[in-house]
């Protein structure tokens, strides 16, 4: 089989082209391509999108760059000869604006800093928008400013219709052709049996396809519906404003012109603005420009455009523009078209799907030649050749109608859409457990997970961070319980004590806002907030400081830099700088040191160990260790940068950040699963250690390596250390990204890597899957992956592993519950066709027989929920075969029982079952069909667990796999009982029910001693690449 899929592989991430047209090529027997290719990338589409997204580029690129280039050449009355003239409307001006929407939209658009003078700049712009910088928008302004100025929302295609999945449903050619032969059929029925008698054959065949179109639709509306929750949720970003004077969170669908939006590193530009103010503030315009150089935005350059991302620093924007009146707008609307790249499983599954189909359609072509040539020889032997009449007409339709009802059960269209339910039911378990799939090959793929690289903070840790220990003055002292008595009994001087609070309260990215109760509240991350904390214990004010110095440059932390920097203006006219960060980098910017009298002194190489010690102390206490320094600038004047020497230690901190309850136990949950669990940080490398240790990462025959060290290894260095590799500390997002690909070059491991930082972007693009963070994440990280830990757990990304193998294992069992089903249906009629003239299955038991397997068995076997015994195997290895060996036994072995019993039914039934009477046949047919039916129901059963004997384990909690078995037996009970008359079947007594049920339950047992039976394997692993089959007593 595996050879013959060789054209049906694609990447799971990023596929190329070439390999998704050569497996549409390969696809050659499709029922209803509008279904069948529903979810998958239109790529023509996309390459009509692309051209349009290259045309609104080079439109922006002409913006940007063209026009700039024309201002050198045109003087300031062309310029303003050629700018279109603005009029304000009689409901603008009532709603109290002074400039219309289009001409604020052009400003920034197109870059018109003379525009922008003409309106008196932000301020002018602020004041014509009517809206405070300080205060920002009131909250009761919103919706007119939504009316005048338009919604932040870009156009999107409209859902579609539960109709329109009817039509989708409708339009299989095989039930379109069944619906002409059950229309010929009833017109020739009526005019030769009369009515109603001659239409019941054809009504029954159009009432099935009815059914069949009716549960195919509805199943397909409520995938729709998930994946529109899904889409909706991905689309969810959360933006920092300014509204009624205080700072708060809103959704980016809530932004209204001339809302204060607060931009910091790895956010996303979420509307057309003009910049207020800010700090070393570079965006990057590659994804709406396709420029790749970055853009330094200060007062002479202040346009900032929607879809941007912000590179460095830090800054506020007014916003001008939103929605489709921005560039991003109608760029967003061109990336919707083309769809989503389809996932590897569902390419296999066309391609398994296309297989059956050819071996289908054989069959069925050979069974109505035998059906025909059988007829037409007992015409010719009864010397009736040239005799036509109308019922030879029905008998030859009729052949042709099981011909097609046939294919309809042979070409297994269900496989492949199979996959796309079973990731939906999973994405919407995920989200309800907090992580939100971005991809739907994610899911997929985390299932074959070899390896975990994680960070540390607010994954593996709570992210509730405290100030443990200070070192201040050459002493250390142990702050329990936010108990601040213990620092001030340590006689610290008041000159030292105003420089710890210069250096955390000037030095820091906190802010305070009121919350909607009007109560102070601190925003920050955790580690500045923990320093924040300390400073108002330690009876620091923070406003009073900010009013005293005015901040004259910011370089804010970054995990390359690994420190942050500031620069202020003291009362005086002086210049300080203030700096904080990872303690073995600012130590090393240091030549001062204050003493234990608080005086500035040199530092001397005794006391960079002793302080390198009290550092390893805190940090072997699984502490995260900052340290505190300024300097004075000797030149009063200010030339720009901050400087990163001769610097004087004020302290160094020691924060805690607790351990999250249940990691360690997620951990070993990874390991027994086969999942290696790495973590690359960039902390101290004794904090990481001590982390791991507690974690259960960090083993003894484990080596923790830091990234300055890894990353000037050689080749062969790598090769020899990466698999000893637990943890990585002091490491640079491009350290994370060079273990990551070698992971996947040179051990072919399936890599799943965490971030939550903009520079995290290669390495979660380049890893098998990217998990951003979700409540650490900057937004562009989101945009970089795959999975979105909402909670940001640890235990969330076990979990997404753990649905990820759900979803591959449950196709496996759909998949060898439908080729049973294809087996036995194809043998039985054929056989029949040849031996008795006369196929056992009419074309309405048939159509049945195709729902049961198809959208019932889809939604019976692949919704399962997951069972902890999935993580206690191996993962699936790349490329591993997907119907394996022991999925052949099963089917083979099912498909001979039943075809034994279908058999004898078929040539020795009257007999055993004492049937005499003109109804006999009758009798025995209903038989037949309702074994086979009763079958499929316990083979459904069987097929829960394809390894282990025990199958009834968990069934019980899974209800929509009891529904299904419900609906399946009660509907069988109706057509066999009340529906004889279209269904081509009769009433049974109570012996011949329990006979029928009987023989379908024998394939339970017949399931144990099959799975008893050993499968030749190249290893001693489990069928899908997991652990090997138990015995004794672990067998059940």
């Amino acid at each position: 089989m595996d050879n013959l899929l060789k054209d049906f592989e694609v990447e799971h991430k990023n596929p190329s082209e070439v390999a998704l047209r050569r497996w549409r090529k390969a696809v050659s027997i499709v029922k209803n391509p509008s279904r069948r290719f529903r979810m998958v990338a239109d790529l023509d589409k996309r390459s009509e999108a692309e051209g349009k997204k290259r045309s609104i580029q080079e439109k922006i690129r002409t913006a940007l760059y063209v026009r700039k280039a024309a201002h050198l050449f045109l003087n300031a009355d062309q310029n303003a000869a050629g700018r279109p003239e603005y009029k304000i409307s009689d409901e603008i001006k009532e709603a109290g604006f002074g400039i219309d929407p289009d001409e604020l939209a052009s400003v920034v658009r197109e870059h018109d800093i003379k525009g922008l003078k003409t309106n008196g700049g932000v301020d002018g712009i602020a004041q014509k928008v009517s809206v405070s910088l300080d205060e920002g928008v009131h909250t009761s302004d919103v919706s007119t400013r939504q009316k005048i100025y338009g919604f932040n929302r870009y156009k999107e295609k409209p859902p579609r219709s539960f109709l329109l999945f009817v039509w989708e449903a409708l339009r299989d050619l095989t039930l379109i052709i069944l619906m002409i032969c059950a229309l010929v059929s009833i017109g020739v029925g009526i005019a030769t049996e009369g009515w109603p008698k001659g239409m019941y054959d054809g009504l029954g065949i159009i009432l099935s396809i009815f059914l069949i179109v009716m549960v195919t639709a509805i199943s397909d509306y409520n995938q729709s519906l998930q994946f529109r929750d899904l889409d909706r949720e991905k689309k969810k970003i959360s933006i920092q404003v300014i509204r009624d004077g205080r700072r708060q969170e809103i959704s980016i669908y809530d932004l209204v012109v001339g809302d204060v939006v607060q931009l910091s590193i790895g956010d996303i530009v979420p509307a057309d603005g003009i910049y207020i103010s800010g700090y070393s503030l570079v965006i990057d315009e590659s994804s709406l420009s396709g420029e790749s150089e970055p853009v330094n935005i200060y007062e002479s350059k202040p346009f900032l455009l929607s879809g941007t991302k912000v590179q460095d620093g830090s800054g506020k924007m007014i916003v001008t523009a939103v929605g489709m009146r921005t560039e991003w707008g109608k760029l967003m609307e061109t990336l919707n078209e083309g769809g989503e790249d389809e996932t590897p499983l569902q390419v296999k599954l066309n391609g398994v799907a296309t297989i059956i189909g050819k071996i289908g359609l054989a069959f069925a072509v050979l069974t109505f030649l035998v059906l025909t040539g059988r007829f037409l020889v007992e015409k010719a032997i009864h010397k009736e050749f040239t005799d036509w009449s109308s019922s030879d007409a029905m008998t030859l339709l009729n052949y042709f109608a099981i011909a097609v009802t046939i294919i309809v059960v042979a070409v297994p269209e269900g496989l492949p859409l199979a996959v796309t339910l079973s990731l939906a039911f999973a994405m919407k378990k995920l989200m309800d457990e907090k992580a939100l799939v971005r991809h739907l090959s994610a899911c997929e793929t985390m299932g074959s997970a070899t390896c975990i690289c994680t960070d540390k903070t607010g994954t593996l840790t709570t992210s509730h961070m405290v100030v443990d220990k200070i070192w201040i003055c050459e002493k250390t002292e142990d702050i329990k319980c936010g108990n601040s008595e213990s620092i001030l009994e340590m006689e610290i001087s008041e000159s030292v004590l105003s420089l710890l609070f210069q250096v955390i309260f000037q030095n820091t990215a906190c802010e305070i806002s009121k919350d909607e109760n009007g109560k102070n509240k601190i925003l920050g991350t955790p580690t500045e907030k923990a320093l924040f904390e300390l400073g108002l214990l330690l009876g620091g004010d923070f406003d009073s400081q900010r009013k005293e110095f005015q901040m004259l440059n910011v370089e804010p932390f970054n995990s390359v830099r690994k420190k942050m920097s500031v620069l202020v203006a003291l009362p005086g006219g002086e210049l300080r700088a203030f700096c904080k960060g990872a303690s073995e980098i600012v130590l090393k910017m240091c030549d001062k040191i204050l003493d234990d009298s608080g005086k500035v002194v040199p530092l001397s190489e005794e006391q960079i160990l002793n302080i390198s010690d009290v550092i390893n102390s805190f940090a072997s206490d699984a502490l995260r260790t900052l340290c505190l320094a300024y300097k004075d600038l000797d030149d009063p004047v200010y030339g720009g940068s901050i400087p990163d020497f001769g610097y004087t230690l004020v302290a160094v901190v020691g924060i805690k950040d607790p351990v999250r309850p249940g990691v360690k136990d997620a951990v070993q949950t990874c390991l027994a699963a086969g999942i290696t669990v790495r973590m690359v940080t960039g902390d101290n490398i004794n904090t990481a250690k001590a982390i791991a240790k507690e974690c259960g990462i960090l083993t003894e025959d484990g080596v923790a390596i830091e990234g300055p060290e890894f990353r000037i290894m050689s080749p062969q260095q790598m090769r020899e250390i990466i698999p000893k590799i637990q943890v990585m500390a002091r490491s640079l997002p491009l350290d994370k990204h060079k273990l990551v690909t070698n992971l996947k070059n040179m051990f072919k491991e399936v890599v799943a890597v965490t971030g939550d930082g903009t520079n995290d972007a290669p390495a979660l693009h380049e890893a098998d899957i990217g998990l951003a963070m979700g409540i650490a994440g900057t937004e562009v990280a989101k945009e970089n992956a795959d999975v979105i830990i909402m909670d940001d757990n640890f235990r969330t990304i076990v979990n997404v592993a753990k649905w990820g193998r759900a979803v591959y294992i449950n196709i496996q069992k759909f998949v060898q519950f439908q080729l049973t089903v294809n087996v036995v249906a194809l043998v039985i009629n054929f056989v029949s066709a040849c031996f008795t003239g006369s196929a056992p299955l009419t074309a309405v038991q048939l159509l049945w027989v195709n729902m049961i397997m198809d959208t019932l068995g889809a939604l019976a076997l692949a919704t399962e929920p997951p069972n902890d015994g999935l993580m206690k195997r191996a993962p699936v290895g790349r490329g591993a075969s997907f119907i394996t060996k022991t999925m052949w036994r099963n089917i083979f072995g099912q498909s001979i029982y039943q075809l034994i019993i279908l058999a004898v039914l078929q040539f020795d039934g009257k007999r055993l079952l004492r049937l005499r009477g003109p109804d006999a046949t009758e009798i025995v047919n209903t038989v037949i069909f309702n074994t086979f039916v009763f079958c499929q129901v316990f083979n459904e059963i069987n097929s829960r667990d394809i390894e282990k004997i025990n199958i009834v384990r968990g069934m019980f909690s899974s209800w929509i796999f009891l529904g299904v078995m419900v609906i399946t037996v009660v509907f069988q009970v109706i057509i066999v009982e009340f529906l004889g008359t279209f269904a081509s079947t009769v009433p049974l007594s109570w012996q011949m029910w329990l006979l029928c049920i009987v023989i379908g339950a024998v394939s339970m047992p017949i399931a144990v001693v099959l799975k008893c039976i050993p499968v030749e394997r190249e290893n001693p692993k489990h069928h899908d690449g997991y652990d090997a089959l138990p015995s004794g007593p672990d067998l059940a």
